[in-house]
C-alpha cells in the first residue's frame, strides 16, 4: 500500500474516500453540510462516539466519491494509540466496500499513528488461500503538512515491520522450520544491513547449550541460534549494550508431555517471540539508534518421537546449571535461558525477552495486557515507557523471592516447572535465574501475540505485538 503526505484539502481531494475524525461534541469544518451532521446526531446514527462510522455517496461540493465521518470518542482520552486503532477501523471497513484509495485529515494528530494504523488494518492472513477473498487499500493519503513526513516514514517502516513479523508467524509449521526461519532471519538482515550469525546444533554443542538442545532432540528439524546485530554508525556515549531475546518454537506438540488436540494446530504461533525480535530489528536497522542491539532467536521444533525428552531428564545448561525436566512443554523457558547466557556472553548489558510462553499469563491478564516481569525497576521503566508510547499495554507481575522456592528440584540445580499456581511467576523466575544481576524485563506474550477473531482495526490472527515496543526501547535509549 502506497501510504503518502498530501496539502490538498478535504473538499478537493480525489479518493474513494474522504475520511474526517470527530470526536465527542466537536463541530465539523465549514465544508461539511451542517444539516446531515445535524441530522445524524439528532437521530443517534453518529454522535462521534469511538468506532461510530457515517457514510455520504457523492457529496455535494467535495470531489472524493464519500465522506466519511469517523467516531473518536472524548477528545482527552484521544491518544495515538486511539487514533491508530480510528484509522485502521476505517480501513478495514472501507477496503471491504471496495475502496482503493482513502484520504484522512489528521489535523494536528499523530502522523506516525496514523501510517501504522493504515498498514496494519490492510493486512489480511489469507497467503496461503488460492483465491483471495478479502480486499486491499491501495493509497493512503494523509492531508497534513509536508513537514510530518519524517513521522510518516517512520510509521511506514514499524508497521511494515510489524506485518513482516505477522507473515512469520502466519506460517504453518510444515512451511516455517527453525531451518527455514533461520533462512528468513538471514534474508531480511542482508536487505536491511545487519550482521548476521547462525549456530547450528554443532556450534550450541560446542558452546554447552544442554538445555536448548535438549528440547530440540526429539524433531527431524535441526535447532538453530539465529544472532543479529545492529551497530550504530557514530561510537556510543555509553556502555549501554541492548540484548533482545525471542522464543521461536516454530511448532510446539508439547512433546512427551504431549498438549491437547484441540487448538493444538495455532501452536505455529509459538515463535511470536522470536518474529517480533526479527520485525523489531528490520526496524531499528532502518531508524538507526544510537546503541547497539543485538538479537537472539533460539528455533527449535518441540515434537515427539524415539529420541525425545521425557519427563524426569536432567540436562546442563550454558550457564552451568542443571535442570530436571518435569514437563516437556515448558520447553520455550529452555530455549531461553541459554540464549540469555550467550546474550551475556556478547557483551549485552541490557536484555528484555518475548515468549509465548506460559498459558497461566492468559488466565491472569487475559488477552488484553503483556504480562511484564523483572528483576530491575530501572529497565521495568524504560520497557513500560516505550510500551506506553506505542500504545502496547503491558501489566507488571511480581517477582517476589517466595517464588524461587517453587522451582526447587531435589534432583537438580532447579525444576523447569512450579506447580499449576502462579504459573507464569515461577516461569518467569527461572528465566531470572540465568539474567542473574543484568538488568532484565520479560515480556509472556502469550495472551496477546494472536487475535482469536477479528477486530474492527486488525485482522484475526498474529498481532505483531511488541515489535513497537522494542524499537522504541532502542529509539529512546
Amino acid at each position: 500500500m502506497n501510504v503518502q503526505i498530501s496539502n490538498q484539502t478535504l473538499g478537493r481531494v480525489e479518493a474513494d474516500a474522504a475520511c474526517l475524525l470527530l470526536c465527542e461534541d466537536e463541530v465539523a469544518p465549514a465544508e461539511v453540510h451542517a444539516g446531515w451532521l445535524a441530522e445524524l446526531k439528532t437521530s443517534g446514527e453518529f454522535t462521534g462516539k469511538s468506532g461510530e462510522m457515517a457514510i455520504a455517496h457523492l457529496p455535494a461540493g467535495f470531489a472524493a466519491k464519500r465522506l466519511v465521518l469517523i467516531g473518536g470518542g472524548k477528545r482527552e482520552q484521544f491518544d495515538g494509540a486511539a487514533l491508530r486503532k480510528a484509522v485502521g477501523g476505517a480501513v478495514r471497513a472501507l477496503k471491504a466496500k471496495g475502496v482503493k484509495s482513502l484520504a484522512w485529515v489528521l489535523d494536528g494528530g499523530d502522523a506516525e499513528a496514523a501510517a501504522e494504523g493504515a498498514l496494519l488494518a490492510n493486512f489480511e492472513p489469507d497467503h496461503h488461500k488460492s483465491k483471495k477473498e478479502s480486499k486491499a487499500l491501495e493509497t493512503f493519503l494523509l492531508l497534513a503538512d509536508a513537514s510530518l513526513q519524517p513521522a510518516v516514514d517512520r510509521g511506514v517502516i514499524l508497521a511494515e515491520s510489524q506485518n513482516f513479523t505477522r507473515e512469520l508467524v502466519n506460517e504453518p509449521g510444515n512451511l516455517l522450520t527453525p531451518g527455514v526461519l533461520a533462512a528468513r532471519a538471514r534474508e531480511m538482515a542482508a536487505e536491511a544491513g545487519l550482521e548476521c550469525d547462525i549456530l547450528d546444533q554443532d556450534r550450541m554443542k560446542q558452546l554447552g547449550m544442554g538445555s536448548l538442545l535438549g528440547v530440540a532432540q526429539g524433531s527431524v528439524e535441526p535447532p538453530y541460534l539465529i544472532v543479529l546485530r545492529y551497530t550504530p554508525a557514530a561510537a556510543p556515549k555509553s556502555k549501554d549494550h541492548l540484548g533482545l531475546v525471542g522464543k521461536g518454537v516454530t511448532f510446539d506438540t508439547g512433546g512427551v508431555s504431549i498438549k491437547p488436540s484441540e487448538g493444538m494446530e495455532k501452536m505455529k504461533y509459538d515463535m511470536a517471540g522470536g518474529a517480533a525480535v526479527l520485525g523489531a530489528m528490520r526496524a531499528i536497522a532502518q531508524l538507526k539508534p544510537s546503541i547497539p542491539v543485538t538479537a537472539l532467536i533460539p528455533t527449535v521444533e518441540n515434537h515427539v518421537s524415539g529420541k525425545a525428552q521425557r519427563p524426569g531428564d536432567i540436562v546442563t545448561s550454558m550457564a552451568g546449571k542443571t535442570i530436571e525436566v518435569l514437563n516437556t512443554d515448558a520447553e520455550g523457558r529452555l530455549i531461553l535461558v541459554d540464549a540469555i547466557t550467550y546474550a551475556q556472553r556478547l557483551g549485552c548489558t541490557h536484555l528484555v525477552d518475548a515468549a509465548t510462553l506460559t498459558g497461566a499469563i492468559v488466565v491472569a491478564l487475559g488477552y488484553v495486557h503483556i504480562g511484564a516481569f523483572t528483576n530491575n525497576d530501572a529497565m521495568m521503566a524504560r520497557v513500560a515507557a516505550a510500551g506506553k508510547a506505542e500504545g502496547e499495554k503491558m501489566w507488571q507481575m511480581p517477582l517476589d523471592d517466595e517464588y524461587r522456592d517453587l522451582l526447587k528440584s531435589p534432583f537438580a540445580d532447579l525444576a523447569n516447572i512450579g506447580g499449576r499456581w502462579g504459573g507464569s511467576i515461577s516461569a518467569a523466575w527461572f528465566l531470572r535465574e540465568f539474567a542473574g544481576d543484568t538488568p532484565w524485563v520479560h515480556l509472556d506474550i502469550a495472551g496477546t501475540a494472536w487475535l482469536e477473531e477479528n477486530k474492527p482495526f486488525m485482522a484475526k490472527g498474529p498481532s505483531g505485538i511488541a515489535v513497537r515496543t522494542f524499537a522504541r526501547l532502542a529509539l529512546d535509549w
